[in-house]
């Protein structure tokens, strides 16, 4: 068997439980064997290999008993939201959409090096999985957006047509049952079309406050965030929005909701939220402090000059978001010189 490593590190200073490894099992199969392939410092890459394919995830490693843990900060809400902590925003949705764009990483990663190095039939047999993977991430997000694609909509157009026609010559031949029926199947896909083109819409055009790596407070719970993803509108299911209070929220479901990391400093357990547009803050001056998240490394450059996080290439192009450049400013010419 031939193993295909990734040189990415995880870097952490609190362990974290990563539900990784069980996501691929009900999804793709029963995992036969378990490898440690890389480290650092307390989190590591777990490698999950079945036959000749693989994967990589952040694993579990329990941290020294030297380690000292610090007293959990208590989230301390403002009237707004004071029937709630922080844990209601805890999205298990967000976080499985953002281990499924780990393996599509991960896969294509491996079916370049395998490629490289001449491996056709270990190749091939990677660009399956990735298939797979793929189909996945699409049910994925149909299940949380629902599909949004002019497509649809052009598909919903088509059949009409094809109603319309029928629904004519049921009336030529007098079947007005028939005809009664169809009309009321066009009826039923015009609204659906209407909804369907409308949310494409919403979709093409969304203006968003904030963007990708941007680092935030949150306006009620306080904690530092970073956000890794984009809706326009809200796209959890409705127990969810229930739990979360967000017909409370002045803009409601329909504005944009991000996807955010929570420094694991601040809340260890949280970890993925999904935070309304209104809920999130910019900080009144940089934030240059360390930020730790197992996640950050695999969606992330690292930090730039601002203390926002440089998010990866595919990341950009999966929200379809321009890259972010800071503005010029001459006194970093005039500090340079003076170095």
């Amino acid at each position: 068997m031939v193993q295909v490593a990734i040189n990415t590190l995880v870097t952490s200073r609190c362990s974290v439980v990563c539900e990784s490894s069980n996501l691929w099992r009900r999804n793709f199969g029963v995992v036969r064997e378990h490898h440690a392939v890389l480290g650092a410092g307390r989190s590591c890459l777990c490698s999950s290999v079945e036959k000749d394919a693989s994967f990589v995830g952040p694993c579990h490693v329990s941290p020294p008993r030297s380690l000292r843990v610090q007293a959990r900060w208590l989230f301390n809400g403002s009237d707004k939201g004071s029937e709630l902590d922080a844990s209601c925003e805890h999205s298990e949705s967000a976080n499985e959409d953002i281990l499924m764009f780990f393996f599509e990483l991960d896969l294509a990663t491996r079916v370049q090096y395998a490629l490289n190095v001449e491996q056709y039939e270990i190749a091939q047999q990677l660009r399956n999985k990735l298939t797979e993977v793929e189909l996945e991430v699409i049910k994925l997000r149909e299940s949380r957006r629902g599909p949004s694609s002019k497509g649809e909509a052009q598909d919903i157009a088509i059949s009409i047509l094809r109603l319309r026609a029928d629904l004519q010559n049921a009336i030529e031949s007098e079947n007005y049952g028939s005809a009664a029926e169809l009309r009321d199947e066009i009826a039923r896909l015009e609204a659906k079309s209407f909804t369907a083109s409308l949310k494409a819409q919403a979709y093409e055009n969304a203006q968003y406050a904030f963007r990708l790596g941007q680092k935030l407070k949150h306006k009620i719970f306080g904690y530092q965030a970073v956000i890794c993803g984009m809706d326009p509108v809200c796209c959890e299911s409705k127990s969810w929005m229930d739990g979360a209070n967000i017909d409370k929220l002045t803009r409601g479901p329909d504005q944009p909701f991000y996807q955010v990391l929570v420094n694991i400093q601040e809340d260890p357990n949280l970890l993925v939220a999904y935070v309304a547009e209104e809920n999130l803050l910019e900080p009144d001056k940089q934030e240059t402090d360390r930020f730790d998240h197992p996640y950050a490394s695999f969606l992330f450059f690292g930090m730039d000059s601002a203390g926002d996080f440089i998010p990866i290439k595919q990341l950009r192009e999966k929200y379809n978001q321009p890259r972010h450049e800071l503005p010029y400013d001459p006194q970093d010419e005039e500090d340079g010189k003076d170095a």
